[in-house]
């Protein structure tokens, strides 16, 4: 008897959705972190991490946003804002708030926005 190749039995290979534990975040970075291309890395972290969401520069000298991805990623991404950030910048602190799980993204990249 000929045995079928693994990926043509039935049901092995269906589309199933993986879940993830996925999170949104609220944050601000203090420090300097305005003028120094501070919300472009930011960016470019997120999307290598594929983390969603937004950032900005405040009227106040900082940088918030909202954070949304699997649990792992976020939390990858809050070290990185606590403790990297651009090349020029120096962090003071970051805030996280309202941190909270979610049962889909809103979002579909991430994006700076500007005030």
């Amino acid at each position: 008897m000929k045995e079928l190749p693994e990926r043509s039995l039935p049901g092995l290979h269906e589309h199933r959705p993986v879940l993830y534990n996925l999170v949104a975040v609220d944050f601000e970075v203090y420090g300097k972190v305005h003028g120094v291309h501070f919300e472009e890395f930011t960016k470019e972290q997120a999307d290598k991490l594929g983390v969603r969401g937004w950032c900005m520069n405040t009227a106040h000298g900082t940088v918030q946003g909202q954070l949304q991805g699997s649990e792992d990623n976020i939390q990858a991404m809050m070290n990185w804002l606590k403790s990297k950030g651009s090349p020029a910048s120096e962090i003071e602190r970051a805030e996280f708030r309202n941190q909270q799980s979610i049962l889909e993204l809103t979002f579909n990249d991430f994006t700076i926005r500007r005030e």
